[in-house]
């Protein structure tokens, strides 16, 4: 199973293995305190993608788009944390910046589901 959550938000033993995998505010992060059990900064978006979200151009679809694009060249790390999925049952994808629905960490989740959002909607697409 694989669950998201802020980094601010308490860590539980249901959270499982504990993913950090934005690194746009690490600097920020106390990892002991947090419970974070991988940093796993090679995976989070470019700063490329965060222009998208920027204060003046708050575009999500574009973000992800460009983000679901990156994740195409790093498929030995989603292979990492597929395995660690396999090795402790449930993982929590952690990030910082966005909202519960709009962040890096969802739009990974999807991708590692082999889930891709079209016009908005949400369908299951074999191979990711």
């Amino acid at each position: 199973m694989i669950k998201i959550k802020n980094i601010q938000e308490p860590a539980l033993n249901e959270d499982g293995f504990r993913i950090m995998v934005e690194e746009i505010c690490v600097e920020d992060v106390n990892f002991e305190k947090s419970e974070v059990n991988l940093f796993l900064k090679e995976i989070a978006p470019s700063s490329n993608c965060y222009a998208f979200l920027n204060k003046n151009n708050l575009n999500f679809d574009k973000f992800r788009e460009q983000y679901r694009s990156e994740l195409k060249n790093k498929k030995t790390l989603q292979g990492i944390i597929r395995n660690l999925e396999k090795e402790n049952g449930t993982i929590t994808l952690l990030y910082c910046s966005g909202d519960p629905l709009n962040n890096c960490a969802a739009v990974l989740k999807e991708k590692l589901q082999g889930y891709h959002v079209i016009r908005g909607s949400v369908g299951r697409i074999h191979g990711g």
